[in-house]
C-alpha cells in the first residue's frame, strides 16, 4: 500500500512538473520539437551513455546489490523534473528542457525496464532481479507524464504570458517544497547511514552526474547548439529522476540494506545539485544563458527571461488610440485588441466606455497615424 510519504511526494512532484510545463510558450516548444540535434543528444545520454556508465561503475567497484541495483535504476531513469527547475532558475532554454523531459519520460516506459533488466541480470543473480518492484517504478513515470501533459495543455488553453509567469512561480515554490520534504524524510531515517559509507560509494554514485555534464556539454558544443540550449542539454544529461530509485529502494529492501539503498538517490541528488549549481552559475557568468551576465543573482533567479521575451514579442493586448489631436476635456476613443487563440480581436467592452491615453497593463499603445494603410499586421 502506498504510504502517506509517497503520496505527498507524488503530489508535490505533480505540481512541480505542471508549473514548469505550463511556463513554456507553445510556439517555442513546437520549434524545439524540431530540434533534432538537441533532443537526440539528450536521448542518447539518457538511454545509452548513462545506463552504460552505471553498469561499468557497478562492476568496476564491485558494488553490493542494495547500492548497485539502486544506482542502475538512477542511471536508467529519465530526466528528473528538477532539471526544468534548474533551467528555469538560471534561464537556460526551458522549452527545450520540458520537451526533453517529456519525450524521455514517455520513452522510459520502454527503455528503463530494458536497460535495468539487461544490466541487472548481467551484474547480479536472478533472485535480485525478480525482487524488483515494477509497479512503484511506473507510478512516478505516470505522475510526471500527467504533469507535463496537463501543464502544456493549460499553457495552450490560456495562451497568456501572465498565466505562464504565475505557473513559473508555482513550479518554483513546489520545487523548494519538494527539496525540504525530501530532506525531512531522509533526515529521519537515512542520514546516519548516508555519511558512513566507504569512498567507493561516494565516488561511484557521483561519477555519472559528473560525466553526464561533461559529455553533454561536449556533444552539444560539437553540434553547435545555441548556448542556452547547451546548458539545457547538459542539465538534462546530469539530472535524473531519483524519485523512481527511491520508490524501488523502499519496496525492494529492508533494514540496513534499505538505509544503504535509499542513500544512493539521496546522495546522487546532493551531488547533482552541487554540480549543477556550479555549472549553471558558470554558464550564466560567461553568457551562456538568457539572463544578463551582469544582473543581480537574486533578480536572475526570480525572473523568467524566456517568458518576458515572449511578452515583448507577443503582447496580450494592443491599444489603438484614435483622435490623437483631441481638444482639452474631450474623451479619447480607442480600440483594444485582445489576444485570443484565434488571434487579436476587438475588446467589445472597450467600445462602450472611454479609454485613457496611457498604456494599460499587459498591452502596447499605437497611435492612429502609425497604423499601416495597407492593412498589414501590426507588430
Amino acid at each position: 500500500m502506498t504510504s502517506p510519504k509517497e503520496i505527498g511526494a507524488h503530489v508535490i512532484l505533480f505540481f512541480l512538473v505542471f508549473g514548469m510545463s505550463a511556463t513554456v510558450d507553445i510556439g517555442h516548444m513546437r520549434k524545439q520539437l524540431r530540434n533534432r540535434k538537441a533532443i537526440g543528444t539528450g536521448l542518447c545520454l539518457q538511454f545509452l551513455i548513462l545506463p552504460f556508465v552505471g553498469f561499468v561503475l557497478v562492476n568496476l567497484l564491485n558494488m553490493p546489490a542494495p547500492v548497485g541495483i539502486t544506482l542502475l535504476v538512477v542511471t536508467s531513469s529519465p530526466g528528473g523534473s528538477y532539471s526544468n527547475w534548474w533551467c528555469s532558475m538560471f534561464n537556460a532554454d526551458l522549452a527545450l528542457s520540458v520537451t526533453m523531459t517529456g519525450i524521455s519520460t514517455i520513452l522510459s516506459v520502454v527503455m528503463l525496464p530494458i536497460n535495468l533488466f539487461m544490466y541487472a541480470t548481467i551484474s547480479y543473480t536472478g533472485e535480485v532481479v525478480k525482487s524488483l518492484n515494477w509497479g512503484s517504478l511506473f507510478l512516478s513515470l505516470v505522475v510526471v507524464i500527467g504533469g507535463i501533459a496537463s501543464g502544456i495543455g493549460c499553457s495552450a488553453w490560456y495562451n497568456s504570458t501572465r498565466f505562464n509567469l504565475l505557473a513559473n512561480k508555482m513550479g518554483n515554490v513546489a520545487g523548494i517544497v519538494l527539496v525540504l520534504f525530501s530532506a525531512l524524510v531522509s533526515s529521519t531515517s537515512t542520514e546516519a547511514s548516508l555519511w558512513s559509507q566507504d569512498a567507493k560509494f561516494y565516488i561511484g554514485v557521483a561519477m555519472p552526474a559528473i560525466l553526464g555534464v561533461v559529455i553533454a556539454t561536449y556533444m552539444a558544443t560539437k553540434f553547435n547548439l545555441d548556448k542556452p540550449e547547451r546548458v539545457s542539454v547538459a542539465v538534462e544529461g546530469c539530472y535524473q529522476n531519483t524519485g523512481i530509485a527511491t520508490s524501488v529502494a523502499i519496496t525492494m529492501f529492508e533494514g540496513t540494506e534499505l538505509a544503504t539503498a535509499i542513500g544512493v538517490p539521496l546522495y546522487y541528488g546532493i551531488a547533482e545539485a552541487v554540480i549543477l549549481a556550479i555549472f549553471c552559475l558558470g554558464c550564466w557568468k560567461i553568457g551562456w544563458t538568457k539572463a544578463p551576465a551582469d544582473e543581480n543573482i537574486c533578480v536572475v533567479i526570480a525572473t523568467s527571461y524566456e517568458v518576458e521575451k515572449a511578452r515583448l514579442e507577443n503582447p496580450n493586448a494592443i491599444e489603438v488610440v484614435h483622435n490623437t489631436g483631441h481638444k482639452e476635456n474631450e474623451n479619447i476613443e480607442d480600440l483594444v485588441f485582445t489576444q485570443t487563440q484565434e488571434g487579436y480581436k476587438v475588446d467589445e467592452e472597450a467600445l462602450n466606455e472611454p479609454a485613457n491615453a496611457a498604456l494599460g497593463s499587459g498591452g502596447s499603445r499605437i497611435a492612429e497615424d502609425s497604423i499601416p494603410a495597407d492593412g498589414k499586421e501590426i507588430t
